[in-house]
């Protein structure tokens, strides 16, 4: 089988998030895409004021009609920092292929994660530009030869119009009052409104 990962803090979940995961399973002709919002991230600093369970279930929300999607509470039943390579090493299963979808911030800094050997090792990394920033594109290419260079494998890319959003840009419509209607899936607007979440 060919399995996707997509993780995130997924604070709000949005549309960006959702168009990345449609791309990816088309264009890596994915049986089942994993959808995990992080557990405690390595990375960076949670924002705003969801729990882990209005991530979780705003993800449910966003993608429960998406067919092949699974959202998964993996990384938030894991105690401590959540790690992708300990993500990989529990999905990973010889008989399948995993394929595991990255931002352009997230790509730049792969060779830094902890075990990136093994990380290239249990999958197929993919990467999405979600911004329209050319002054990258010279970065980007050198960051893909260095990773073939050291891991032996090329790391893939989706192709899709740039949505040049974000959770942060989200939560501070929000907390200034503003709609985010069309920013978030429908469902995920109503149970942002309904809990109060992202205030001033």
């Amino acid at each position: 089988m060919r399995i996707g990962i997509y993780g995130g803090t997924f604070s709000p979940v949005h549309a960006g998030h959702v168009a990345a995961a449609k791309a990816f399973m088309e264009q890596m002709w994915l049986d089942i895409l994993y959808v995990i919002p992080t557990g405690v991230t390595p990375h960076k600093e949670m924002k705003g004021d969801a729990t882990a369970v209005d991530r979780l279930e705003m993800c449910r929300l966003a993608f429960k009609d998406m067919e092949g999607v699974i959202v998964s509470d993996l990384e938030m039943r894991r105690e401590g920092k959540s790690y992708t390579v300990d993500t990989l090493r529990e999905l990973y299963h010889p008989e399948n292929r995993l394929f595991f979808l990255m931002g352009t911030d997230m790509l730049l800094t792969l060779g830094q994660w902890r075990e990136p050997e093994e990380i290239f090792k249990l999958c197929y990394p993919v990467y999405i530009r979600r911004e329209a920033d050319t002054s990258l594109d010279e970065l980007i290419v050198e960051k893909i030869a260095e990773y073939h260079r050291r891991f032996g494998k090329v790391v893939r890319r989706i192709t899709a119009p740039p949505i040049d959003l974000s959770s942060s840009t989200v939560r501070a419509v929000i907390a200034r009052g503003a709609s985010v209607q069309g920013l978030v899936p429908p469902a995920v607007e109503a149970y942002i409104k309904e809990k109060g979440l992202y205030q001033a």
